[in-house]
């Protein structure tokens, strides 16, 4: 056998065993490392962290990761009732670490009202001081076929999803500099990634939020201040029960099943929290079949295009939400 053979045998060896491995992970080669082997997770103890949209999903369950490793939480959303009892959550997940009532921070705020988001950082900044790591995980979803969604429904979309995590961003920046650093963390999907059938406003947005991220990242190379965009797959939360449709001020108002294949929303904080305290730059936390697919879309997105539209958008629609929520017609 010459080097040549060699060389290609090896990395179809390579190719197939990282395929095996994707189809038992739960999330990208680089966060399962860390996530078994990081030593990061021991310095977030007093470090102040503010999720928004911590209220329910996600956001709650990843203010709970962070309690108990002993992080200085706030929590903002537009429901104080729902806040309180994350707070309770995470005052009890934080006991071991002498976690305090005054070490957590509830903050109603409405992410679209910008007006609030200054009055919301200084408060912050009255009770702990500073501010480590910014987590803008405020957003909705979407079911909706493309062509026949109203352009209000983007706008709106687009103001929640992307300007008021921008706007946020930039009060926040300045902080960081002052104090000499900090970690702004962002909930994208893997709709940011490559075009998910059904939610096309949904994956404007994502995709917005990756360009303006990543955009930021590269500006801020050279300073102590660190992007992470986050990348979940399907979860178990509320999401379907708030999504957008195609019509302007309705919400698709669907549940999710015990039996639908989704990541826990406290599996998927666990990997979010990780990813934000070893500053991964982009996270992909999902399973089979879509992580390796992902995979497929970012080398070779020809093929994948190819079999999308062979098995077809419906398929497609199913491996996201374990069913049809969308009729293609």
């Amino acid at each position: 056998m010459d080097l040549t053979w060699f060389i290609i045998y090896t990395l179809l060896v390579l190719v197939v065993v990282a395929f095996v491995y994707l189809c038992f992970s739960d999330g990208d080669f680089l966060l399962m490392y860390y996530s078994k082997n990081g030593k990061e997770l021991e310095k977030m103890k007093g470090q102040v962290v503010w999720i928004t949209g911590a209220s329910t999903g996600i956001g709650a369950a990843l203010a709970v990761e962070f309690a108990k490793v002993g992080s200085k939480i706030v929590i903002s959303a537009r429901s104080k009732e729902k806040l309180d009892q994350v707070k309770k959550k995470c005052l009890e997940a934080g006991k071991p670490q002498g976690l305090k009532e005054a070490d957590i921070l509830v903050l109603e705020m409405d992410m679209c009202k910008f007006s609030t988001h200054k009055p919301c950082l200084e408060a912050i900044l009255k009770r702990f001081s500073r501010l480590d790591v910014l987590v803008n995980n405020a957003g909705k979803s979407q079911r909706a076929r493309w062509e026949h969604i109203e352009m209000p429904v983007d706008r709106d979309m687009f103001e929640l999803n992307v300007f008021s995590l921008v706007n946020l961003t930039r009060l926040v920046i300045p902080q960081f500099e002052k104090q000499g650093g900090g970690t702004l963390a962002v909930t994208s999907s893997m709709a940011g990634i490559s075009g998910i059938p059904f939610s096309g406003t949904y994956c404007g947005t994502k995709h917005a939020v990756h360009g303006y991220f990543n955009s930021l990242r590269t500006e801020k190379l050279t300073s102590n201040i660190d992007v992470v965009v986050l990348c979940p797959g399907p979860v178990f939360s509320n999401l379907l029960e708030g999504a957008a449709t195609e019509k302007e001020g309705e919400n698709f108002g669907g549940s999710m099943g015990a039996n639908d294949k989704r990541m826990t929303a406290e599996r998927c904080a666990f990997l979010m929290m990780v990813a934000i305290a070893h500053k991964l730059e982009e996270a992909w936390i999902t399973f089979f079949p879509i992580l390796p697919m992902m995979y497929a879309y970012q080398y070779l997105p020809w093929l994948t295009r190819k079999f999308i539209r062979l098995v077809g958008p419906s398929l497609f629609q199913k491996l996201r939400d374990s069913k049809e929520t969308v009729k293609n017609k």
